[in-house]
């Protein structure tokens, strides 16, 4: 009769292991599953005071749980398998090389490190796996980099616009669904002028670059010129608005928006009448801005069309036609007679006037969507956001292709560049504001949680570099306006 070799007689005893370890499993499953059926059938026949269809979703529920915490127990008991396997192979290679038993105390040795091995490799497994969950929880820097200063509340509807005046005194200004425009005390966050001459939704506020006059562009087809006298306010204490993590996201009901009743709005002093109406447009104004110098202003409009006025005599100059839809936005050069203008055509158009006799136009196409908004930076560059979710930066010599491209998960608003640090403000329908530089690299997301940052989609970003307590300004559909203090060197060195 032939005789079994010691390998051969350890396969065989390892296939034997094996077979009992799936013929347990199998009794397992099937008594786990006999009993949940059971326990699901006792359940069914008591008495419940819940409605059937609720009680048939926590059966459904609990077996899914069940069936969860089973495979859980299957996979265990698969890993154990396979460190006994692991031991025994162990063994059999100690035989081997040393032609002789392993001693007891080797044997032991030598499976509690391949255990070690395998359970380091267990580990390293799981924390690869739930990384993303993890991180999803932990303290970021934003927090500290980017804080909520003071909230701007007194709007009935939702804000669409938010400028920064660019002579003194610096106060702010948004523009409203509620048919006004409202200029703000930055420190304070008093309302300090209320503009009510317009009919319709105010689109767009821009401020003169020497004057005391601001530019709105309105639902009711027209833009006005308006002339503003404010005094500052003595800044009060501003309160800790910074109590809650950003990271949280809590769902907030209409309820919980601020109430533009118990504004104090209307105390403030109002203007009804404009130095200027801007009356040439058959549709909307949705955006307005003043040229270089503050001497021509350029509106666009849901007619297709953008228009080139002349202030003081309020003639149009230039009608600026090609766009194949409405528009959604325009902009112009901060030091050059140059204007952006986007679409819902998903192109942008840069229409230049430095010439007298000559008026060009470039298209620039590389959006999938509506274009909603496209800004001059420092130099020739151009910054689109764009519904695809993405946000382009072009240089103005070559329009073929953008040099960078930022790929989100929101439709983008109006954007905003901070000229001076390059630090382009994206705010999105989703309610977040994310800042990102020129080369498309992710800086920060400002915080947002149950009690700080905008409930609703947030329309607009605007820049205010200058100023020591608030340097970014937002607003939102929920009908208020958020001050910002970004700390730019810490944004760039966390970079």
């Amino acid at each position: 009769m032939p005789i079994e070799s010691g390998s051969c007689a350890s396969a065989r005893q390892a296939k034997q292991k094996r077979k009992s370890h799936s013929l347990s499993i199998r009794r397992t499953n099937s008594s786990e599953q006999e009993r949940a059926g059971l326990q699901r059938d006792m359940l069914e026949g008591q008495d419940s005071k819940l409605p059937s269809a609720i009680r048939n979703t926590l059966l459904e529920l609990f077996g899914q749980i069940e069936r969860e915490f089973e495979n859980l127990y299957i996979e265990n008991l698969e890993l154990r398998r396979e460190i006994d396997t692991l031991n025994e192979r162990l063994a059999g290679e100690g035989q081997t090389i040393d032609g002789a038993e392993l001693s007891k105390g080797q044997l032991k040795a030598k499976a509690s490190h391949s255990t070690s091995q395998l359970s380091q490799k267990l580990k390293t497994t799981y924390k690869a796996s739930t990384s993303k969950i993890v991180s999803s929880f932990k303290t970021t820097t934003s927090r500290a980099i980017c804080q909520l200063v003071k909230e701007y509340v007194g709007h009935r509807d939702g804000i669409w616009d938010v400028s920064v005046a660019k002579t003194q005194p610096v106060v702010l200004g948004t523009a409203s669904a509620d048919h006004t425009a409202l200029l703000w005390s930055i420190e304070t966050g008093k309302c300090l002028v209320k503009y009510v001459g317009h009919v319709g939704s105010v689109n767009s506020i821009k401020f003169h670059p020497t004057e005391q006059v601001a530019l709105t562009a309105s639902g009711d087809q027209t833009a006005h010129i308006w002339r503003y006298i404010v005094q500052l306010p003595t800044p009060q204490p501003t309160a800790d608005c910074n109590q809650v993590s950003g990271e949280d996201e809590v769902e907030i009901s209409d309820k919980d928006e601020p109430d533009g009743d118990g504004d104090g709005s209307s105390d403030c002093p109002t203007v009804r009448v404009p130095l200027t109406s801007l009356k040439s447009h058959q549709g909307v104004v949705i955006a307005a801005d003043w040229l270089v110098g503050g001497k021509q202003a350029v509106t666009a409009s849901w007619d297709r069309t953008a228009n080139l006025y002349d202030v003081e005599t309020s003639e149009l100059v230039h009608s600026l036609t090609g766009h194949d839809q409405e528009l959604t936005h325009c902009c112009t050069h901060p030091t050059q007679r140059l204007v952006v203008t986007s679409s819902r055509d998903t192109t942008f158009r840069l229409w230049d006037f430095r010439d007298p006799s000559i008026h060009s136009v470039n298209v620039f196409q590389g959006h999938t969507d509506t274009v909603t908004s496209a800004v001059f930076t420092v130099g020739d560059n151009v910054v689109s956001g764009s519904d695809d979710r993405t946000v382009k930066v072009w240089d103005l010599k070559n329009m073929r292709s953008p040099i960078a491209t930022i790929r989100t998960d929101s439709a983008v608003n109006r954007i905003n560049v901070c000229v001076g640090q390059r630090i382009i403000a994206l705010p999105h329908d989703n309610r977040q504001v994310r800042l990102f530089d020129m080369s498309g690299v992710r800086l920060a997301r400002l915080p947002r949680s149950n009690r700080q940052g905008h409930r609703r989609m947030v329309c607009c970003s605007a820049w205010c570099e200058d100023h020591p307590i608030c340097n970014l300004f937002t607003c939102g559909f929920d009908r208020q306006a958020i001050g910002w203090n970004i700390n730019i060197p810490a944004l760039l060195q966390e970079k």
